[in-house]
């Protein structure tokens, strides 16, 4: 169901044409990037978090790996991630298919710097063999993100 919602939501926005449904597994950065034909780094990776008692998703680059210092100075607590088997149920999307779009209402989205140096990038979309195609702008609107952090680490400038 996840995929038709945010098919439906980049359909009402006019970029419905850039959200696929692939025919091959995209749950991790090699696979996704394999499926859309692109370098891994542009894959937009969406980590969920749990910081403060509340469910939070990072978007970062796919090469990007996130820096707990770094993560503690900006959210004031340890990283601590959402165990696989419920992500969906704080999220409101299964691992693979994590993105943030058409997420819970009380889930936060911040994205990292680390997507900055991209024209494009590609999160999923809702499944662990689909893609959307966009901006770093796009990926900030259409996310609802309530800011760019600096999170994570060991990603080429």
């Amino acid at each position: 169901m996840s995929f038709e919602l945010i098919k439906q939501y980049f359909e009402d926005h006019g970029l419905g044409d850039r959200v696929h449904d692939l025919s091959q597994n995209s749950a991790t950065v090699e696979a996704a990037a394999i499926a859309v034909g692109c370098e891994p780094k542009q894959i937009a990776k969406t980590l969920s978090f749990i910081a403060n008692g509340e469910p939070i998703l990072v978007v970062a680059a796919g090469d990007a790996k996130v820096d707990n210092h770094k993560f503690r100075a900006e959210f004031d607590c340890k990283a601590k991630m959402i165990h696989a088997d419920e992500v969906e149920g704080y999220i409101g999307h299964a691992p693979g298919g994590v993105c943030p779009f058409c997420i819970k209402p009380n889930v936060k989205v911040y994205l990292d710097i680390s997507l900055q140096r991209f024209d494009i990038v590609y999160p999923a979309a809702g499944t662990g063999h689909s893609a959307i195609r966009l901006t770093p702008q796009e990926l900030e609107e259409h996310s609802n993100s309530l800011r760019w952090v600096d999170v994570c680490k060991n990603w080429e400038s």
